[in-house]
C-alpha cells in the first residue's frame, strides 16, 4: 500500500469549510487514491450529527454532506478498509508501546488500521493523532491549526 491513510479530522475538512480546508483539498486532489478506515464512516457521521446539534450546520447540510461522502465511497474516490479483529489487539500494543502519548481509543484503532494496510503516511488535523503516528515512524501530513 502506498496511499496515505486519511483520518476523520482531515477528511472532514474536505466536506466542511473550516480552517485548512483548502490545504486538505489540494492534498487529496493530488493523491492517486484516498484511503480511509471503516471507523471513519462512523466517526464522520457522528461528527456531522454533533455539529448539527451544536447549531454549526443545518440538518439539510448534515444530510447532504453525509450523502456526498457516501457517494465518494460508491464512486471509488475513497477506498474504505474495514476494521479487522486484529486491529483491536494492535491498538492495545500501540497504546502500550507509547505510554507517554495521550492516545485515545479511536486514534489507536486508526493507527492500527493504517499500519495493517501498510500506509506510509497518515493525514490528520489532530495533534493527538499526529504525534503518536510520528513516533511509530509514519510520515504525517498535518492539517491542524
Amino acid at each position: 500500500m502506498t496511499a496515505p491513510y486519511i483520518d476523520t479530522s482531515a477528511l472532514a475538512k474536505w466536506y466542511i469549510d473550516e480552517a485548512r480546508s483548502e490545504d486538505v483539498e489540494g492534498y487529496l486532489r493530488a493523491l492517486p487514491e484516498a484511503v480511509i478506515g471503516g471507523l471513519t464512516v462512523v466517526e464522520l457521521r457522528c461528527l456531522l450529527a454533533r455539529r448539527r446539534r451544536r447549531g454549526d450546520i443545518a440538518e439539510d447540510d448534515e444530510k447532504a454532506v453525509f450523502a456526498a461522502f457516501q457517494g465518494d465511497i460508491i464512486a471509488g474516490h475513497l477506498v474504505v478498509y474495514p476494521l479487522a479483529a486484529g486491529h483491536t489487539d494492535e491498538a492495545v500494543r500501540i497504546i502500550d508501546g507509547l505510554p507517554d502519548h495521550a492516545l485515545r481509543s479511536l486514534d489507536a484503532l486508526h493507527l492500527a488500521a493504517a499500519r495493517a494496510i501498510g500506509a506510509p503516511v497518515i493525514a490528520t488535523a489532530d495533534r493527538i493523532m499526529a504525534d503518536p503516528a510520528d513516533a511509530l515512524g509514519l510520515d504525517v501530513a498535518y492539517f491542524g491549526s
